[in-house]
């Protein structure tokens, strides 16, 4: 895993150096993630931004302290199975039973701080529609519409209309916003290269500031010939060592691969830029079906899910790399010093990632769609791959008609947003945040929804203060909550659990 990660990770990096200038300077692009980044930079290097970051800091550390402290107090609680805090049946064990229950987990409630009110209604209403609706009337045609002696974690059981529901609206989410912003990214540039001229940091008609930034931003270029050389190396490594990893992708799908990562990168980069939409999973869905339908029924589900992450790592690092370049050049920070810094970062990446994740894998049980890490992503792409290989006798009965109506619905549904007025189209559901729930349940979409509410009170409350604390009270809630789950896979990996079960039973049962 780590070696995989070197060789296709710092290919990202590479591709799209070369047109930092034009991306950043020529095209004006805004990155509004960068500007925002930006923006709070150097907003601490004024005697106000630092008052406002001293109270910030405070604030983070308090509920940093206590998500922690909580998460240490849950663990005792949490014996083993569907144990403690986490299982919690808040609303009573019929709604328990359908995924409905708070399940007092700080990183979702400080998730759902962040996250916008839609984005968290739009998964309560996933969660509703799918386990409070859909689920239980599928239940019932069970010996009907699929074998009842078949386990509900089949993918020809219940699961799979979980699973594969889900991947309709992701995927009829993913394909409008991709042609969208194919088509918005194609008029722009067709429009600004037709009506704009590119710059020049001499230029007189440019407010100072900007010639300022642009002089700092081009002082220190980056030869095309280091990035040139560093992509063919990079990709020349990968085409000879990925096959040998994994032998179901072929060396010249992935030479294919690289011949076309940097246009695809230019593409996704310049979308960002205009709408801080990273449409890489999206190239990289592509990817996965295409690969897994040519390599054939043996090599295709490994082949598509490597290509996949191999497309999805060479478009989306090189989309944050310019969303890096803009905060540097807003900042007056050095090109050369924020590409040596993404180096040295993807290299730390590239071996802590993997830690991380076996760490994860052997403490705990990754992957149970009934425990507590289900990993949905990995069992989306993984159907995805599947369902590539061997089309749609992969899917139970009716299945694929309820997935044409979801699919057509996630179209719909972001059709309708953009073109009625936006005191209407707020109130249209995100189908890529219903997607969620579907597969994973509505214990967490309860969280984020408690989230929002107390971000929603605390502004009709006080919404100066609520500005300022709340993303620092949100990323207290989560890094601590977060940090817990070193010391607790400390304590699984030495065989040391938790000394208590609460568990909660029918009065009858007890």
């Amino acid at each position: 895993m780590t070696g995989f990660l070197f060789v296709t990770s710092f290919v990202g990096l590479l591709a799209l150096v070369p047109l930092r200038k034009i991306m950043i300077i020529d095209y004006k692009l805004t990155y509004p993630s960068g500007t925002a980044t930006a923006v709070l930079i150097n907003g601490f290097h004024t005697p106000k931004g630092d008052k406002l970051a001293k109270k910030q800091v405070i604030g983070f550390t308090k509920f940093f302290s206590a998500s922690f402290m909580w998460a240490c107090f849950q663990w005792f609680f949490s014996g083993s199975g569907t144990c403690g805090f986490t299982f919690f049946p808040t609303f009573g064990l019929k709604a328990f039973k359908n995924s409905f229950y708070f399940d007092f987990s700080m990183t979702y409630v400080g998730a759902g701080m962040i996250c916008s009110h839609l984005v968290n209604m739009s998964l309560l209403a996933g969660a509703v529609l799918s386990y409070g609706v859909m689920w239980p009337l599928i239940e019932d045609r069970k010996g009907v519409w699929f074998p009842s002696s078949l386990p509900e974690s089949s993918m020809k059981s219940l699961n799979g209309y979980k699973v594969f529901i889900s991947i309709a609206l992701i995927l009829g989410d993913g394909l409008y916003n991709f042609l969208k912003i194919t088509i918005f990214t194609a008029r722009t540039i067709y429009h600004t290269s037709r009506k704009i001229p590119k710059t020049n940091p001499e230029d007189t008609d440019q407010p100072l500031s900007n010639t300022e930034l642009n002089e700092v931003f081009l002082r220190e270029s980056i030869p095309f010939w280091v990035a040139a050389t560093g992509y063919l190396i990079f990709s020349i490594v990968s085409i000879i060592v990925i096959p040998l990893m994994f032998p179901e992708l072929k060396w010249y799908y992935v030479l294919v691969a690289y011949l076309i990562a940097p246009s695809l990168g230019f593409c996704n980069a310049y979308g960002a830029g205009l709408t801080d939409m990273n449409m890489a999973y999206n190239y990289g869905k592509v990817a996965l079906f295409v690969l897994s339908a040519i390599s054939g029924k043996h090599n295709g589900v490994v082949a598509g899910l490597v290509g996949c992450g191999l497309i999805k790592s060479n478009v989306s690092i090189s989309s944050d790399l310019m969303h890096d370049f803009k905060t540097g050049h807003l900042t007056l920070t050095s090109p050369r010093s924020m590409l040596v810094s993404q180096a040295i970062g993807t290299a730390i990446g590239c071996l802590v990632a993997p830690l991380t994740f076996f760490m994860f894998y052997k403490a705990f049980d990754i992957g149970n769609p009934d425990g507590e890490y289900k990993a949905p992503y990995a069992i989306v792409y993984r159907n995805m791959a599947i369902l590539g290989v061997e089309g749609f006798s992969a899917l139970p009965n009716h299945c694929l008609q309820l997935c044409y109506l979801f699919f057509g619905f996630a179209m719909t549904a972001n059709l309708v947003r953009d073109f009625v007025p936006e005191k209407l189209g707020k109130f249209l559901p995100l189908p890529m945040a219903m997607a969620v729930p579907f597969l994973v349940g509505g214990y967490f979409a309860i969280d984020m929804c408690v989230g929002s509410l107390v971000v929603f009170v605390w502004k009709k409350v006080n919404e100066g203060k609520a500005k300022l604390m709340v993303p620092a009270v949100a990323s207290g809630l989560i890094c601590g909550d977060g940090l817990w789950i070193l010391p607790s896979s400390i304590l699984a990996l030495a065989g040391i659990n938790p000394p208590v079960c609460m568990n909660f039973v029918p009065t009858k049962t007890s």
